[in-house]
């Protein structure tokens, strides 16, 4: 979700890449839902490793893996500017169809308030 976030409210100013240190192996179908339903553009997401992205240069490396849960982050060295924005991750949620729904939303709002306050 926050590839397409930065994507969108980024108006061209910045190219988001998304990757993790144990993808699933597919976009789970609720984040993009969630980012059609609030008005974002979720484009061609892919699930990918972070090993495809070694050896380029980026000016901000975000890190969401949630301390909380005990999620390991990825260190990244270089010169990119590190921001960690801790959030749960709402394909773990369980419960009803609203509750997991709910979890999505909750997601891309933390996500959506990260990225207007630190990036725009």
């Amino acid at each position: 979700m926050a590839e397409a976030l930065i994507n969108q409210l980024g108006g061209g100013r910045f190219e988001a890449v998304s990757a993790g240190s144990q993808p699933a192996g597919y976009v789970h179908p609720k984040s993009i839902e969630t980012l059609q339903r609030h008005g974002i553009n979720p484009g061609q997401p892919r699930s990918k490793t972070w090993d495809e992205l070694e050896g380029q240069d980026f000016d901000f490396v975000i890190t969401v893996c949630d301390q909380a849960a005990n999620e390991s982050c990825p260190a990244f060295l270089g010169k990119a500017k590190k921001l960690h924005w801790s959030t749960p991750d709402p394909a773990k949620a369980t419960g009803s169809k609203a509750d997991i729904q709910q979890a999505f939303d909750e997601a891309f709002f933390m996500l959506k308030d990260n990225i207007e306050e630190n990036l725009l």
